[in-house]
């Protein structure tokens, strides 16, 4: 008899944890919502950060430009 007992007790514990353990996985708990949209706006401010790098290095990355009366001076023109 202690086993009939045991097994419907273990079953009725089961059932019983269903629904507590489906209420703790919810996420629309505001300090969750609030931790997601804070790390939604640093990854949009990262990304952002880096287009602006890529963006400064493409510039710095274009050919400086010559001077074209350098052949016309001499060599001791520039310098004083």
């Amino acid at each position: 008899m202690t086993m009939k007992k045991l097994v419907v007790c273990t079953i009725v514990l089961g059932l019983l944890s269903g629904p507590v353990l489906a209420q703790q996985s919810r996420s629309d708990d505001p300090l969750i919502i609030k931790e997601r949209d804070k790390q939604q706006q640093a990854e949009a401010l990262d990304k952002q950060y880096k287009r602006t790098l890529d963006q400064t290095r493409k510039e710095s990355d274009s050919p400086t430009r010559n001077d074209p009366w350098a052949n016309m001076r001499g060599s001791n023109d520039g310098k004083r």
